[in-house]
Parts: structure tokens; sequence; C-alpha cells
């Protein structure tokens, strides 16, 4: 089977399970108005999904390295399926965590295997396929939002739940059964390389998890990567009450919610293939530097214009989203493809320790404080350090493992960054 086919079904599989986390704010004032609970008491479920999606990955990623996709993302589209669905039916905030987390759990099947299978299919292309997979989970909620918007205002958010629950379900599991990772020497994947006008770095030697833990790069990685996760998701949960602290009309605010997937998407595949052409590094520093400038002018802007706000929110989104193409392609980069599922995961676990601080703590902070200036211009500053620190990354010689010289040709590789 093709290779680009398996790639298609990825994305797809990463389409399917974008509902889980874009189109949560759809739901969140339908539940407080039909509840009476908090909003700060709601956004600790989004906490909980991120919670799972993201600390289930590393022994997600081990198994789907040892012992293939099909399996484990079939498992995922039940859980998936049953755990959004059933969202609807919770009448209890413990009900809501439990059947949250569980669509967290299969969220991290997936996504694991899906971004897997473009690192390990595309060694030439990596932060492109990296792109196209994480694009499918950044706008696909763009192709849903408008009809469960629909389902939503003429049934019920709990009808919404349930027939999106279903319908993804279904798919992710006919998805799965397109996944296989490479052989050892596959003739589809053997001899590609990366061409760029820059020297990029690639590793030559493979390492495990547990090896790739002892290098101070991959904690330099996390740290970046836990930076820039804070901001995006902080919009992508809040945004809801964030617009209504505005006075942005209902209009304007759906219109920003079905752009935001979009430039989402859109900016992991523009970065992605930016990162193939001038180096990881250099892409970030560009990045980083437009998103923390732009949150500083989400709430000035927004507060006097409509168009600001959804321009603004449609910029964070194109220079966040990219984190997730780059940082896939930088871990093959930095630590080798072959255990690919594992060694990213574990990156992106940093993803729940952001969600803390973007979900139920930020809503606290906002309930306190009643502006969420603060929230914005400490994710600004955050975003900001690690465009510096990607500057710091970019003159870090390439991992070694404990105990072993340099990699010969790890100088030559270097030099030319």
């Amino acid at each position: 089977m093709n290779r680009w086919v398996r790639l298609i079904a990825s994305v797809t599989l990463m389409i399917m399970i974008a509902n889980l986390q874009y189109a949560w704010a759809l739901f969140v004032n339908p539940i407080r108005g039909a509840t009476g609970w908090k909003l700060s008491d709601i956004q600790w479920g989004f906490t909980f999904f991120i919670a799972f999606e993201t600390w289930a990955m590393p022994f997600s990623g081990w198994l789907i390295d040892r012992f293939g996709a099909r399996i484990f993302v079939s498992l995922a589209a039940v859980l998936c399926g049953v755990g959004w669905a059933g969202l609807g039916m919770a009448h209890t905030l413990p009900q809501l965590y439990v059947l949250y987390s569980m669509a967290g759990l299969g969220a991290a099947l997936v996504y694991c295997a899906a971004t897997g299978m473009g690192l390990k299919w595309f060694p030439d292309k990596l932060g492109l396929a990296s792109g196209l997979v994480a694009a499918g989970f950044g706008s696909g909620a763009s192709l849903f939002i408008p009809i469960m918007a629909y389902v939503i205002r003429v049934e019920s958010y709990r009808s919404a739940f349930l027939y999106s629950g279903i319908v993804q379900g279904v798919v992710i599991l006919a998805a799965a059964q397109f996944l296989r990772n490479p052989a050892p020497n596959d003739p589809e994947i053997a001899g590609k390389k990366p061409k760029s006008r820059f020297k990029l770095r690639a590793h030559a030697e493979q390492f495990t998890s547990w090896e790739m833990l002892q290098t101070p790069q991959f904690y330099v990685l996390y740290a970046m990567m836990l930076m820039m996760g804070i901001g995006g998701l902080m919009v992508t949960a809040q945004i809801s009450s964030v617009a209504d602290s505005l006075g942005i009309a209902k209009i304007a605010f759906t219109t920003a919610l079905t752009i935001n997937p979009l430039a989402n998407g859109g900016g992991r595949i523009f970065w992605g293939w930016v990162s193939d052409h001038v180096g990881r590094e250099r892409t970030m520093m560009m990045a980083f530097t437009i998103q923390a400038v732009t949150l500083l002018s989400v709430l000035r802007l927004g507060r006097h214009s409509p168009l600001g706000f959804i321009v603004c929110l449609a910029v964070v989104f194109f220079t966040w989203g990219e984190i997730y193409s780059i940082f896939p392609a930088a871990s093959a980069d930095f630590f080798g493809g072959r255990n690919a599922s594992s060694n990213y995961s574990l990156l992106y676990s940093s993803k729940g320790v952001a969600s803390i601080l973007a979900g139920g703590l930020a809503a606290q902070l906002f309930e306190k404080t009643g502006s969420w200036a603060v929230v914005f211009y400490g994710s600004a500053t955050l975003a900001f350090l690690a465009a510096l620190m990607a500057g710091g990354l970019m003159i870090m010689p390439l991992p070694t493992k404990r105990g072993s010289e340099s990699p010969a040709g790890s100088t030559a590789a270097n030099a030319g960054n």
C-alpha cells in the first residue's frame, strides 16, 4: 500500500478527533446554562481531557512502536465515540470529567499513531508530513463547527454531542485499518533524505526514549513546547468567555470559531514546510515572535473592533499550531525516526502541563481579577522567551548517547546550520 494512502488515513484520523478539543468552546455556555455550574468547574473538564490525551501518550507511543497502530486506534474509536457522545448525558461534574477523560485517552492513541505514521513513512519530508497530519487536528473542527452550532441551536447541545460522537467513532474505526509501521529498510523509504538550501541537522543515530531523556536537548525542546502551548490552549479553552468580556457579537464569535481551525491547520502545514527549507530553529524564532506580538494585541484590538478580534485570533492560531508540526520533526531530527511515536509523545506531554494553566487556573484567575489581561500578557511573555530559546538551540550540538563519543558527522552537520 502506498505511503501516501497511510498519510491520508492519518490526516482523516486527526480530523475526527479535532472536535474533542476545538469544538469544546461551542458547548461551554450551553452546559453552563443547563446545569448552573461555574465556568472554572466546567473548564477543569477541558484540563482533564488534555491531561489524559497527553500524559497517556508516552505509553501509547511505546505500544504503537512495538505492536503497530491498527489495534490501538480501533480501541480509540470506541473511547472517542463513547466518551464524546456520552458528554451529552452527563448530569454531574464527575460524569463530565470521566467521559471527557475517556475521550482524551482515545485521542492520545489516535494522535500518537497518526503522527508516528507521518514521521516514519516520510523521512524526506518530516516537516511537511507532520504538518499535514497536525493540520488535520488543527483544522478538522472547521468542517463540523457550523453543523454542531446548528444542532445546538435547533435541538440541544446533548444531541450535538451524541450525533458527532457516533460519526467520529465509526470513521476512526474505518481509517485505523490502513495503518502500518514501515519495516526496516522498507523500499518506499530507503535512501530518502530531506533537501534544503540550508544544511538541516539530522541525526544518524536512533535514540530510545530512555536515551533521549538523558540529553539536555530534550529538556530545552520540552520547555519551549510547554511555554508555547500555554497561550494557544488558553485561547482555545477560553475564547467564548473572552468574547463575552469584550462584548463581541455572536456572529463575530461564530466567525472566529470557524476561521480559527483553518488558520491553525494552515499554519501547521505552512510552518512545517518552511522548517524543511530553512531549519526548525529559524522557523521557531519567526513563528514564536509573531505569536507573542499577536497575543499582546488580542484584547487591545478586540475591545474596539470585532474584525480586529477575528484577525488577531486567526494569527494567534496560525502561529501557535505549528508547534505540533515543528516539534515532531525536530524530535526526529535530534533523536532519529525509529522510535518516533514514543519519543515525540514525551515532548507532547508538555501539553498536559500547559492545560492546567490554560484551562481551570486561567478561568479562576479571570474570575478573581475580572480581566484577561494578566493571562494574555503572561502567555505573550512565555512565547517570546521560547523564541529566544530557539536561538540558543540553534547553537547547541546534536545530542550524544551517554557514554559514547560524538557521532561522526555531527560537527559537519552543525557547521551548516
